[in-house]
């Protein structure tokens, strides 16, 4: 049928010209005759019509069909699920994000505490354990962690440090470098005017990895290099203008194109070349309420996140909108999000408390599991998952850590069928 449907529209565009043409001469010689010949091609054309119409449900059936496929692509579940010390607000995971070399894991958030946990560990005691899922006390999984002097937003390893140095944003307005074998901090800035700081991320563009930049309430985009004095920056962007709307999210192109993305409460993306940022080469305008989060899928694509409850995939080149993605809930909160470049997968929170998978060539969620209790309290109590990130490595094989509202930090593995 699909075939039929894309074969009547290819006559009707082939018969185009022609009827156009007679139309035109006979309106030169035959007025009269004009006249019929434009009803006789118009019910032919309505007619043609009324036959594309009719199979038009057997294509969309078709795109259903293979999108239901998709749900059965990949097969996810849950395997090992980390308590927390502390089943409050007090300990909610802002920010997971793997090492360079995909097997150490590092969280952190409202506890003051970065934690690094070794993902190969935690996938053996699942093994051990045999089948179903695995449950780790924090204290056990933990194999060390530092302590900060504020709240934290964000991580990101620095590039090219062998991970061994780690990058994050406090609610102080402070981005702080740690050196992790000693397990102190090694670089300090603090221009953001104490407002806080949602976001931090490293260039790789031209070798130059010691780069940074990050995003806060005080509505800018501060770049900077720590071998410079902390009075000195690379750069300083206002996405907003005058209206100084906060900077949620900031990432560089992870390919190391010249590109930076930013997420901002005006409901706008941006996209700068690195190389001059005075204006945006790239405005994102459709989200109806603020960016959270911007993520890269390759150089030619962008992920957003916005509390508007949808996720949008935008084409770089020219800021069109390549499809929207719905189905998780979030209204008010930072819930996370990630891509898995080499599966096209996308992952994120939801304040109904639950863990959310999108395939980039479909709307609707492929995949879904709650963190348990789901929806247990209610109010300003709710808990819900707070942040994701999935591992880059892999190709049939993916992992995806989620943590929550009240510390619980689940993983996730999944294979793809044959």
């Amino acid at each position: 049928m699909t075939r039929l449907y894309f074969a009547v529209h290819k006559i009707l565009s082939k018969l185009k010209p022609t009827t156009d043409f007679l139309l035109f001469s006979l309106s030169k010689s035959a007025p009269t005759l004009l006249h019929r010949t434009r009803r006789t091609i118009s019910k032919q054309q309505s007619l043609l019509c009324f036959h594309m119409n009719t199979l038009h449900p057997h294509k969309q059936q078709q795109e259903q069909e293979l999108e239901d496929q998709a749900k059965y692509e990949w097969d996810l579940s849950l395997s090992t699920v980390v308590s927390s010390s502390s089943s409050s607000a007090s300990d909610v995971i802002g920010a997971i994000e793997f090492d360079p070399t995909d097997n150490i894991v590092a969280t952190a958030g409202i506890s003051r505490k970065i934690r690094f946990y070794g993902l190969p560990s935690l996938l053996r005691t699942n093994a051990v354990s045999g089948t179903g899922v695995s449950f780790v006390d924090q204290a056990t999984a933990c194999e060390y962690y530092i302590c900060t002097p504020a709240k934290l937003s964000s991580l990101r390893w620095r590039p090219g440090s062998g991970g061994r140095i780690i990058g994050s944003g406090d609610y102080d307005g402070v981005v702080t470098e740690y050196d992790l074998e000693k397990r102190t901090p090694i670089f300090e800035r603090d221009e953001h005017g104490g407002r806080r700081v949602w976001s931090v991320d490293y260039t790789r563009h031209g070798g130059a990895s010691l780069v940074g930049a990050s995003g806060s309430d005080d509505g800018t985009m501060q770049v900077w290099d720590p071998r410079c004095p902390p009075e000195e920056s690379v750069g300083v962007v206002r996405p907003s203008g005058i209206c100084r709307s906060a900077v949620c999210c900031v990432e560089f192109d992870p390919s190391g194109g010249p590109a930076v993305a930013v997420g901002c409460a005006d409901r706008k993306g941006y996209v700068y070349d690195i190389r001059k940022l005075v204006d945006p080469a790239l405005t994102l305008q459709g989200h109806t309420k603020t960016v959270s989060y911007v993520r890269f899928l390759d150089g030619g694509t962008v992920v957003t996140a916005g509390t508007d409850g949808c996720l949008k995939l935008w084409s770089v080149e020219d800021g069109r909108v390549i499809r929207t993605y719905e189905g998780h809930v979030n209204n008010r909160n930072f819930v996370g999000l990630s891509v898995w470049r080499n599966g096209a997968l996308f992952g994120c929170g939801s304040e109904n408390n639950r863990v959310f998978v999108y395939d980039r060539r479909w709307g609707k969620p492929v995949w879904v599991d709650g963190f348990e209790p789901v929806g247990m309290n209610s109010g300003s109590d709710r808990r819900f998952v707070s942040s994701v990130c999935w591992r880059q490595s892999g190709v049939d094989q993916c992992t995806l850590v989620a943590g929550g509202s009240d510390g619980v930090l689940q993983v996730y593995v999944g294979k793809r069928k044959p």
